[in-house]
């Protein structure tokens, strides 16, 4: 998630020619809305915990990983809808682009969706639940997808804040929830496989996201090539 947010969406939104100031802003405002989520959850079942002595420790975990389960539903949701509009532009730019870009954008929800699912069992989905939800929050980008190409004019604009808004959830629950849960977990052997699968997220992310700024590249190159040459 950290990975996604920092070397993909974040960079992408930045590069796009927005006012930084309004996306740092929209970042703020993110982290700020997705922390009052979480506390409106806790303040609506606190009164579950009062008195609950024996399970209150395990009833805290649960809830805790339900409110992460909730909040990365909600980014990966945003975060696939700005996906789908970027590939509709594509497509309207070049066919062939848009294929690659298709592609890419698919390798690199792989990682991304796997991980959502892990932490969507983390709190407490069930396997079907969490890959019904999984597929629901996927169907936004096809929906991105449908309104990018039909009212993409007025959209463009747009697409930078929903890739911050996606990051800012990706951030949250990373920072103060996924870490906090890998911290509970000190013994060596636990602590080495989090380590690995860590880098190995990290080193898929930088990957992908290589190959997709290189394709850029291409583009951008070809398209200044043809204005050249006309």
């Amino acid at each position: 998630l950290l990975a996604t947010a920092l070397l993909h969406s974040l960079p992408e939104a930045f590069e796009s020619g927005a006012d930084p100031r309004a996306l740092f802003g929209t970042l703020l405002a993110g982290l700020l809305g997705f922390f009052l989520l979480e506390k409106i959850s806790l303040l609506r079942h606190s009164h579950h915990h009062e008195g609950d002595g024996h399970h209150h420790h395990h009833g805290h975990d649960r809830e805790e990983a339900g409110r992460s389960g909730l909040t990365i539903l909600v980014g990966d949701t945003f975060h696939n809808f700005a996906d789908g509009i970027v590939i509709a532009a594509a497509f309207l730019a070049n066919p062939h682009i848009g294929i690659v870009t298709a592609l890419a954008i698919a390798a690199h929800e792989i990682p991304q969706e796997v991980g959502d699912f892990i932490v969507l069992l983390n709190a407490g989905f069930s396997k079907a639940r969490a890959f019904a939800f999984n597929l629901l929050s996927s169907l936004a980008a096809i929906i991105g997808g449908l309104v990018g190409y039909f009212l993409l004019d007025q959209l463009t604009a747009w697409i930078p804040y929903v890739l911050v808004i996606a990051s800012s959830s990706f951030l949250y629950i990373a920072v103060s929830d996924l870490m906090p849960q890998m911290q509970r977990k000190p013994r060596l052997k636990e602590s080495a496989v989090q380590v690995v699968l860590v880098a190995a997220g990290i080193a898929a992310i930088v990957f992908i996201t290589n190959g997709v700024h290189e394709q850029h590249g291409h583009r951008h190159s070809r398209t200044a090539a043809g204005v050249t040459s006309n």
